[in-house]
């Protein structure tokens, strides 16, 4: 029998219960009662406060019940909850004892029906996309030979024994660290993105396989999450994502290196089968022997050719020709200089003749003299500038002539 249930029999006129004894009682049987409630219906009188906590009614046809989402919670929404929207919340029952009423203390919410799930997927698509999540210029390469492969999955999924399976199949001497994670509920989002940044921060593999076998839609939604999306672009591990079947997708196909259908196939793109690289470096160590030999044979034919008397004629070849460009080289040079020197003394003879013809002695020694003022040493060039009694010197071709003027005319 319930405490309720037995104090409320206990009672008699002497020993009536307080208000807050009942509301006490009533919080206890409530609370006990209903540990986790998850629940489906519409949102009305939507109020946020200013301080990020959501009030709210849920409501159906026939009931309503008030809620609270406080803002640590209600931080982690993807959406805008608004009134007539259709939501499935989980939570716990909560007695407010001051009012006297209870309420619903919401943890998480989602829209409800599978359409509003997808509504919601593209909606968070288009805003990681256009935040450059998804660029194709972001791919990373997938390492040719990776020592060692880390997968984030369930350590007791289907999806993890059939990745050893594969490993162990394809390629024994690659190194595979587990990095387990829950993969389904509330608290898979922040399990994944703690492995995948702890792979980064102790760079524990050279690729990250990050995944699960098939599920429901709502399975797969913690590899939609917007955190692990970012998880995954951001790591600086070439990351693989392997969600579900081939049918199935996740926003963490968009943001990784690379998509495998399956967490099988995500294995043989991440390991090299051994075999094939076995292979390929005996075809190379073939072909390089075979290159090495018929370089080999080459120059022993190249040899083959090379006797002494070959050896003189192939010399005397060479000196010939040797010599043939240095006599014409030879015969060019003299030839040039020849024409630079001709160059020169014609230059040299013009400008000869000009100096001669500008020298004064040459006019002179045509007879003509040149006046100046005997005084001031100017020269006389017009009669008018010069006065009777002024005293000239003449100067001929040779000597000079002292003179006074007379008359001017």
């Amino acid at each position: 029998m319930h405490a309720m249930e037995i104090t409320l029999q206990n009672q008699s006129k002497d020993n009536a219960l307080t208000v807050s004894q009942l509301t006490n009682l009533i919080k206890e049987m409530l609370e006990g009662s209903f540990k986790t409630i998850i629940l489906k219906g519409e949102i009305s009188n939507f109020s946020p406060s200013s301080a990020g906590h959501l009030y709210f009614v849920l409501k159906d046809s026939q009931a309503q019940i008030s809620a609270v989402m406080f803002r640590g919670a209600a931080s982690s929404l993807n959406f805008a909850p608004k009134d007539g929207m259709l939501v499935q919340v989980t939570g716990k029952i909560s007695v407010y004892a001051p009012r006297g009423n209870y309420q619903l203390m919401v943890t998480s919410m989602t829209k409800a029906g599978s359409g509003n799930i997808m509504e919601m997927l593209e909606e968070r698509k288009k805003k990681l996309y256009a935040e450059g999540l998804f660029d194709q210029s972001k791919k990373k390469p997938l390492p040719f030979f990776p020592k060692t492969v880390g997968v984030v999955t369930s350590p007791s999924g289907a999806a993890l024994r059939d990745i050893l399976n594969i490993r162990k199949r394809r390629n024994d001497k690659v190194n595979v660290v587990i990095l387990p994670a829950v993969v389904q509920g509330e608290s898979a989002a922040p399990t994944i993105v703690n492995m995948i940044e702890t792979a980064n921060k102790y760079k524990m593999c050279d690729v990250l396989i990050v995944g699960r076998g098939g599920g429901s839609l709502e399975d797969l939604l913690p590899f939609s999450e917007e955190s692990v999306v970012r998880a995954v672009a951001a790591s600086s591990i070439p990351v693989i994502s392997a969600v579900g079947h081939e049918i199935d997708w996740s926003l963490c196909d968009f943001a990784a290196d690379r998509r495998a259908p399956t967490p099988s196939a995500a294995a043989e793109i991440a390991i090299p089968e051994k075999s094939r690289i076995e292979q390929y470096i005996q075809d190379m160590k073939n072909n390089l022997y075979q290159q090495a030999e018929n370089r080999l044979n080459h120059a022993k034919t190249l040899l083959k050719t090379f006797d002494i008397e070959n050896m003189k004629i192939q010399f005397q070849n060479i000196e010939q020709r040797v010599s043939e460009r240095y006599d014409r080289a030879l015969m060019e040079l003299e030839l040039g200089m020849k024409d630079i020197i001709t160059g020169r003394r014609n230059r040299i003879a013009l400008c000869t003749q000009a100096l001669e013809n500008c020298n004064p002695q040459n006019i002179f020694d045509r007879g003509y003299s040149m006046v100046c003022d005997a005084q001031t040493g100017k020269v006389i060039h017009d009669a008018s500038t010069v006065k009777e009694g002024t005293k000239l010197t003449i100067t001929p071709a040779r000597g000079k002539i002292m003179a006074t003027v007379d008359k001017i005319k």
